[in-house]
């Protein structure tokens, strides 16, 4: 085995070859796939579990649902019957403990104090009431066809934009 240096030139320099030698290359593409093929069969080990058939048992015993509602005058409502915190603190005493624990659903006003509603979710995580949900109830103050100036200009603008079927062309 030798190395090929290539034709000498005229001033007795050897020409530089550009070709890449290969060899090293293959020799280590050899070695990777040799280590890839010991270890592939390791990583293939599985473990077997008997998974359950068929769908989980249902619980008959359906959970409670207490409504909490907190009105514009953030006046709040225990099942539909205005309480105040001292009765609310009660009642949530007397639930707490009981199994399963029933959902608790608070729906504030959105006109109503958020200091209430912090207030009603605060006691409720100190006496040991999961809140199951709140919800707010949706919002209909949309600007559509407002008679704000700068409301009119952004749907005119968007209406320029808008091609004759409704889309907007870039």
């Amino acid at each position: 085995m030798g190395m090929h240096v290539g034709n000498t030139s005229s001033s007795g320099e050897p020409e530089v070859m550009m070709e890449i030698n290969t060899t090293p290359l293959i020799d280590v593409m050899l070695v990777l796939l040799v280590m890839l093929i010991i270890t592939i069969p390791i990583q293939l080990h599985s473990v077997n579990l008997e998974m359950p058939v068929g769908a989980p048992p249902t619980s008959l015993i359906k959970p409670e649902k207490i409504q909490i509602d907190i009105d514009e005058q953030s006046v709040v409502y225990w099942q539909g019957l205005p309480v105040n915190a001292q009765e609310l603190d009660e009642k949530m005493k007397a639930v707490a403990p009981q199994q399963p624990q029933p959902e608790v659903h608070i729906r504030p006003n959105k006109a109503s104090q958020y200091a209430v509603f912090a207030n009603v979710l605060s006691s409720s995580k100190r006496l040991g009431t999961a809140v199951a949900r709140w919800t707010m109830p949706p919002c209909r103050s949309r600007i559509t066809r407002s008679s704000a100036p700068w409301a009119r200009a952004s749907m005119r603008a968007a209406r320029s934009a808008a091609s004759p079927t409704g889309w907007r062309s870039f």
